[in-house]
C-alpha cells in the first residue's frame, strides 16, 4: 500500500485499501472486547485513505493551501480551504474536491485521536510521521514540522529494536529531509541503520536472519541516499573535498546493502541507484553509466516512478560529467517531468539545476533561462517558507523564553519568602524530604524569636518586619555555605545542616544566638531585647520529615518553658534531650538550671522539662519496653510533664484500676517518664513486696477533639494552634470540618497534616505507629460518613484499621464467607442506622469486643433522628457489645483503638 501511494499508483492503492477495509472486523458492541486492536487498525486504514485522497487532490491540481499547482489550474478561481469544508462551491469539480478534502480532514482527525489514545508510544510516533507526510503533500509545511517534532519526542532511545521502529525512524528521516533539515535526517537514519545492525547480531534462525538482512539493507540504502544527496549539495557549492567523504560513505553503504539483498528483492534496484549516485560523485562515470542504464530499464518495467526519476537523474549526471551533454539532456528532462508529476520536490530541484548547468555549459542561454527561472522560483518558494518558518521560530522561541521567565518567577514565588527573600517552608519541606530519602542524616534547627509579639506591639509591624529580615540575615551570616536557612512561618525559622551532628549544630547555633543577643537593635528603633530560642534534632534511621521536625519543635518548646534565650538539642545517638547543655548568660539574664544527672546513671528517657532536669532511668530489662519499630524520634512524641513540681520530688504512685487500663485514666507520675524497676536491696523476710506498677498506656492522653460543626475556619485554626502549643507531641484531631477548613488546615500545617476527606476530619501533629488492629463495619451507604470518621480516628489514635462497607441486611455474605474480617482484629466498630441489628448479629459471630454506633440515617421520620437505632442496640441481649451515642464516630474510634492497643501489648497466653 505504501509503495503504491509513493509511486502514485492510486488505482492500485484504492484496490489494496478496499481489501484492507474488508479484513477489518466490525466495531465491537462491547467497548472492552478487542477495541484497542480494532481502533489501531482502523487508525492506520483511515490514515492511508486520507493520504490517497490528498494525492488525488494533488493530481487534480489542488493543494490544501489553495496555491495553484499549474498555471491556469482550477485553484485560480480561489483557494480550496480544506479546513472549512462546509464552504459552498459552484463548480462540480471544486465541489467534488471539497468533499474529498473534508473527508480527508475527517479521516486524519479520527486517526490522530485513535493514535493519541494508544499507550504504545512507537505506534503513536509511526502514525504521526505518516501524518507529517500527508501534511507535506498538502503543502502545509508548518503542520508537518509540528507532527515531526512530536513524533521525534516519542522515539525514546531506550525503545527496543523492532521493524516498526526502523521503518518509523527512516520515514521520519525522509520527512526531515523534505523539510530541509538534512543533519537531523542523517542522525535519525543513522540510528535506524545502527538498530538493524543490533538486530542482525541478535537474529537466531535463518528466516529471521534473512528478514533482518532485508531490513538492514533498506536502512543502509536510505542512509546512503542521504549521504549522496549531501555530497551533491556540497559539490554544487564548490566543496569537492568536503563532498568526497560523503560519496565514499554512500558507496560503502550501498555495496553493503547489495551484499545483503537477494536477486529479485524489491529493494535491490534502490540500492543500485544509490550506488550509481555515489560512483558519479566519486568520478567513476563509466561504471555509473553502465549500472544506471540497466536500472532505468528495470524501473520503467516495474512502473516505479520515484525510482525511475532517481535513476534518470543519476544517469543524466553521469552523462553530463562524462562529456555527453545531448544524451544527458534527454535523461534529465525525463527525470524533471517524472519528479514534477509525482510531487518529488528534492528530485525536481536537482533536475532543474542539472539542466540549467548543462545548457549553460553548452552556451545555450535560451534553453538555460527557463530552467533557471523555474529553479529560482522553487528557491524563492523555499526562501519564503524559510522566512515564514524563521518568523514562527522566532515567535516560538520568544514565547518559550517568556514561559521560562514566568516559570522562574513562579518558582521563586513558590519557594521564596517575599519578606526575608529566604527559602520558604515549601522549599524546606522538599529539601528535607530529598535529604532523608537519599539516606542523609542532617541536623535540623528550629529557631523562634522570643516574645516577638511584644516587639510588634512596642515598635510597630514595619519595625517587626525589619527585625525578621535582620534575624534572617544574621542566621545566614552565622551558617556555612552548605547550610540552608528558611523562614518557616511567622517568627519561626528552620536551618538545615547537612552532614552535621547535633553537637556540632548546637555549637553553631549557640554562636548565632550570642550574635543576635549582642546585636545593636537600636538602629532599627527596637528598645526591647531581641532573643531567640533554638531546638535542634539530628535525624536517625527511619525518621521522616514530620518526625524530625516534631522532635526539633518539641525541644524548642523545652527551651521556651525553661526561660527562652537558649539552645536545646536532642541527641541523635541516644534520642534524649541533652542534659549537659547549660544555658549561657547574656547580659543580666541568667538561666536557671536544675541538677545534672550523675555520671553513673543510665541513659535517661526524654522529658519535656528544662535542660538538665533529672529523669528516671530505663529499666534493666528492655524487653518490657518495646522500642518503636521504625526507629527515629517517634518514641519522643509524648505529652510534656508539668513544670510545676520540683524535679527531685517523686510523686506518690497510685495503682491503676481496670477502668484506667481501658480508658487511659490519669497517672500521678510525670508524663513521658518510664517507671523504674525497684532497685534490689536487702529487706526483712517478713516485709511485704509492693505490687508491681502497671506500665503506662502506649498512647498518652492527648488534647480533646476539636469539632468543626458550628465553628468558622478561623476559630478551628486558632483552636488547633492552641492545642499544638499545649500538646506538641500529640495530634490535634479535627472532626466534622468543612472542605474550606480542611484546605486551610492543610495549607497552614502541611508538614503535620493527616487528612481524610470522606471523614471530614484531619489530624495535625505526629501520628503514632500503629499497634493492634480495629475493624470498622458499615451497614449501608447512609452510614458511611460516621464509619469513615470512626476509622480515621482509630487510625490516628495509633491502630491499623480494616474497613468493610455495605454489609447490612442480606449483604452480610462477605462476613460469613471470610471470617478473618471478624476474628483477625482486636476490636470491631459496627456503624448502623436502618440496619441497627447488625451489631447483635456480628457479636454472635465473633468473640472480639464490639462497639456499636447508632446513626441518624434511616427512612425519614421513622428513624427519630437515630433514637430508633440507639434503642435497638441498647435493648439487644447480645454479649460483648458496648453502645456509643448517636453519630459519635469519634468516641467509638478512640475506644476501639485503646482496646486494640491494650490487647496487642499483652503478652501471648
Amino acid at each position: 500500500m505504501s509503495s503504491a501511494l509513493t509511486n502514485w499508483q492510486l488505482e492500485t492503492a484504492e484496490t489494496l485499501l478496499r481489501e484492507i477495509d474488508g479484513e477489518l472486523p466490525a466495531a465491537p458492541v462491547d467497548e472492552h472486547s478487542g477495541a484497542p486492536l480494532t481502533s489501531l487498525a482502523r487508525a492506520w486504514a483511515d490514515t492511508l485513505r486520507a493520504e490517497l485522497l490528498v494525492r488525488r487532490l494533488r493530481r487534480a491540481g489542488y493543494s490544501l493551501l489553495g496555491d495553484p499547482l499549474v498555471e491556469g489550474g482550477p485553484e485560480q478561481e480561489g483557494p480550496l480551504d480544506l479546513h472549512a469544508p462546509d464552504e459552498a462551491v459552484d463548480r462540480d469539480s471544486r465541489s467534488e474536491s471539497a468533499t474529498q478534502a473534508a473527508l480527508a480532514i475527517s479521516l486524519v482527525r479520527s486517526a490522530r485521536a485513535a493514535f493519541d489514545a494508544q499507550d504504545d508510544d512507537l505506534q503513536r510516533a509511526a502514525g504521526l510521521v505518516r501524518h507529517a507526510r500527508i501534511e507535506l503533500l498538502s503543502r502545509r509545511v508548518d503542520a508537518a514540522m509540528d507532527e515531526a517534532v512530536e513524533a521525534a519526542s516519542l522515539l525514546d532511545p531506550a525503545l527496543p529494536p523492532s521493524p516498526l521502529l526502523v521503518h518509523t525512524l527512516s520515514s521520519l528521516a525522509a520527512v526531515l529531509a523534505d523539510l530541509e533539515l538534512m543533519p537531523l535526517a542523517l542522525d535519525y537514519q543513522r540510528r535506524a541503520a545502527d538498530l538493524t545492525a543490533e538486530a542482525i547480531s541478535a537474529a537466531g534462525t535463518d528466516s529471521a536472519a534473512d528478514s533482518v538482512d532485508t531490513l538492514a539493507a533498506e536502512a543502509a540504502t536510505r542512509l546512503a541516499a542521504l549521504c549522496a544527496e549531501v555530497g551533491e549539495g556540497l559539490l554544487d557549492d564548490g566543496g569537492a573535498d568536503a563532498a568526497a567523504p560523503h560519496f565514499a560513505e554512500a558507496r560503502d553503504l550501498a555495496v553493503r546493502a547489495l551484499g545483503q539483498l537477494h536477486p529479485g528483492v524489491p529493494g535491490l534496484l534502490d540500492a543500485q541507484v544509490v550506488h550509481g549516485w555515489a560512483l558519479v560523485g566519486l568520478g567513476e562515470h563509466a561504471a555509473a553509466r553502465s549500472l544506471l542504464t540497466s536500472v532505468v530499464s528495470a524501473a520503467d518495467r516495474a512502473d516505479d516512478r520515484a525510482l525511475l526519476a532517481s535513476a534518470e537523474l543519476g544517469l543524466g549526471r553521469a552523462l553530463r560529467r562524462s562529456g555527453d551533454p545531448r544524451a544527458a539532456d534527454d535523461h534529465l528532462a525525463t527525470a524533471l517531468a517524472t519528479a514534477t508529476e509525482h510531487g518529488l520536490p528534492r528530485l525536481r530541484r536537482a533536475a532543474l539545476r542539472e539542466l540549467c548547468t548543462l545548457h549553460a555549459e553548452l552556451d545555450d542561454a535560451a534553453r538555460a533561462l527557463p530552467y533557471l527561472q523555474a529553479y529560482l522560483a522553487d528557491e524563492l518558494d523555499r526562501v519564503d517558507e524559510r522566512r515564514t518558518r524563521w518568523v514562527e521560530l522566532f515567535g516560538r522561541r520568544k514565547s518559550l523564553l517568556e514561559t521560562e521567565r514566568a516559570a522562574g518567577q513562579l518558582r521563586r514565588q513558590a519557594y521564596e519568602d517575599p519578606l526575608t527573600h529566604l527559602p520558604n517552608r515549601r522549599y524546606a519541606e522538599a529539601r528535607l524530604d530529598g535529604l532523608l530519602s537519599a539516606g542523609a542524616l542532617p541536623a535540623l534547627a528550629v529557631v523562634d524569636i522570643d516574645r516577638f509579639k511584644a516587639i510588634n506591639d512596642a515598635a510597630g509591624h514595619p519595625t517587626g518586619d525589619a527585625v525578621l529580615r535582620a534575624v534572617g540575615q544574621l542566621l545566614v551570616d552565622g551558617c556555612r555555605d552548605t547550610d540552608e536557612v528558611c523562614r518557616w512561618a511567622g517568627d519561626e525559622f528552620v536551618i538545615l545542616l547537612p552532614d552535621t551532628t547535633s553537637e556540632q549544630a548546637e555549637r553553631a547555633m549557640e554562636r548565632i544566638r550570642r550574635s543576635i543577643a549582642t546585636h545593636d537593635w537600636s538602629a532599627l528603633g527596637v528598645e526591647v531585647p531581641v532573643r531567640i530560642s533554638v531546638g535542634i534534632a539530628q535525624a536517625a534511621r527511619g525518621d521522616d520529615r514530620r518526625t524530625l521536625f516534631a522532635a526539633a519543635d518539641g525541644v524548642l518548646y523545652d527551651a521556651k518553658r525553661a526561660g527562652r534565650d537558649r539552645v536545646v538539642r536532642l541527641s541523635g545517638v541516644t534520642q534524649t534531650r541533652a542534659a549537659d547543655a547549660a544555658p549561657v548568660a547574656v547580659d543580666d539574664h541568667v538561666a536557671e538550671t536544675g541538677p545534672v544527672a550523675e555520671e553513673t546513671a543510665p541513659v535517661a528517657v526524654p522529658t519535656s522539662s528544662a535542660v538538665g532536669e533529672v529523669t528516671s532511668p530505663l529499666p534493666e530489662d528492655r524487653d518490657e519496653q518495646p522500642e518503636d519499630a521504625t526507629g527515629g524520634f517517634a518514641p519522643l512524641l509524648v505529652e510534656p510533664a508539668s513544670g510545676d513540681a520540683p524535679a527531685d520530688v517523686e510523686p506518690p504512685v497510685r495503682l491503676r484500676s481496670p477502668l484506667d487500663e481501658l480508658f487511659g485514666g490519669p497517672s500521678t507520675r510525670p508524663a513521658a517518664q518510664r517507671v523504674a524497676e525497684p532497685v534490689a536491696s536487702p529487706a526483712p523476710a517478713a516485709a511485704a513486696v509492693p505490687p508491681p506498677v502497671a506500665a503506662a498506656p502506649v498512647l498518652a492522653t492527648g488534647p480533646d477533639v476539636i469539632w468543626g460543626t458550628g465553628r468558622s475556619t478561623e476559630q478551628v485554626l486558632a483552636l488547633v494552634r492552641e492545642a499544638r502549643r499545649e500538646h506538641p507531641g500529640h495530634p490535634a484531631v479535627v472532626v466534622r470540618a468543612s472542605a474550606d477548613t480542611l484546605v486551610a488546615l492543610a495549607t497552614e500545617h502541611d508538614a503535620y497534616t493527616t487528612m481524610d476527606a470522606a471523614a471530614m476530619s484531619a489530624a495535625i501533629g505526629p501520628v503514632p505507629e500503629p499497634v493492634g488492629r480495629v475493624g470498622v463495619l458499615c451497614a449501608s451507604s447512609g452510614d458511611t460518613p460516621i464509619a469513615a470518621e470512626a476509622a480515621f480516628v482509630a487510625r490516628v489514635t495509633g491502630t491499623e484499621v480494616v474497613r468493610v462497607d455495605d454489609v447490612g441486611g442480606s449483604r452480610i455474605h462477605p462476613l460469613l464467607t471470610d471470617r478473618s474480617l471478624l476474628t483477625d482484629v482486636d476490636c470491631l466498630v459496627v456503624v448502623a442506622g436502618l440496619d441497627a441489628a447488625l451489631a447483635s448479629v456480628v457479636s454472635r459471630l465473633t468473640e472480639v469486643p464490639v462497639v456499636a454506633v447508632p446513626t441518624s440515617a434511616g427512612q425519614g421520620a421513622s428513624s427519630f433522628g437515630g433514637f430508633s437505632a440507639l434503642l435497638t442496640m441498647l435493648n439487644s441481649a447480645a454479649p460483648g457489645v458496648v453502645v456509643s451515642n448517636i453519630d459519635n464516630g469519634w468516641s467509638a474510634g478512640v475506644f476501639a483503638a485503646r482496646i486494640a492497643r491494650r490487647t496487642a501489648a499483652l503478652p501471648p497466653s
